[in-house]
């Protein structure tokens, strides 16, 4: 018996739930765990955006729970991009990240704001979103990288965009209407809060 963690650049572990295990990054969670498991939030995430056939863009996929939900929702093709050697090692040993190897999803690691500059557009039908917090990755919250998420998919395209709950940065705006702001910006309608999944849906116009 061995616990699931790594020490070498902060400290990454794996944390027991009553379902799948959730991934705690230097003791910040995450996952949606309360009154659920992170399988099933993941889950219900994407269920938000994908639909049979899709073509699935997964950013900051984590331990991959939303791509493999995408994929058993019937998605034909599921990208997921995930930047941190660490957690990636984690899911090789996590057994509830097993069916990221399965045919129709592929693997890339990388920076998500760097790697979508790369691809065609309107190439996918629906984009999963779940970035780290605002203080960590500030620039995935940005309406620059928006415009890239709304340039990859195509007319119609859905997005789910997991945005936590952050505290209200400045009196009288919240980060999650600051956010939806920015995603209308950026070429998004029907943009609204999930409350449930800490999230924010939307379409392209």
């Amino acid at each position: 018996m061995e616990p699931l963690e790594d020490r070498s650049s902060g400290y990454y572990k794996l944390v027991p739930t009553q379902g799948a295990p959730l991934l705690e990054i230097s003791g910040v969670k995450m996952h949606i765990s309360k009154g659920t498991d992170p399988f099933t939030s993941a889950s219900e995430m994407s269920q938000q955006a994908v639909r049979k056939g899709d073509k699935v863009l997964d950013c900051c996929s984590g331990l991959g729970y939303a791509a493999i939900a995408a994929h058993r929702l019937g998605a034909s093709e599921v990208l997921t991009i995930e930047l941190s050697p660490q957690v990636i090692g984690l899911r090789a040993q996590n057994p509830w990240s097993k069916d990221l190897g399965n045919d129709g999803i592929v693997q890339r690691q990388g920076s998500s704001y760097e790697l979508i500059g790369t691809m065609p557009s309107i190439s996918f039908d629906s984009v999963i979103h779940d970035p780290p917090r605002f203080s960590l990755a500030g620039e995935l919250y940005s309406e620059e990288f928006y415009r890239e998420i709304c340039r990859v998919l195509r007319p119609g395209g859905r997005l789910f965009h997991y945005t936590g709950n952050p505290h209200v940065v400045k009196k009288g705006s919240s980060f999650v209407d600051g956010v939806i702001r920015r995603l209308k910006a950026a070429g998004f309608k029907n943009v609204v809060k999930v409350e449930h999944l800490m999230g924010v849906s939307a379409q392209k116009k």
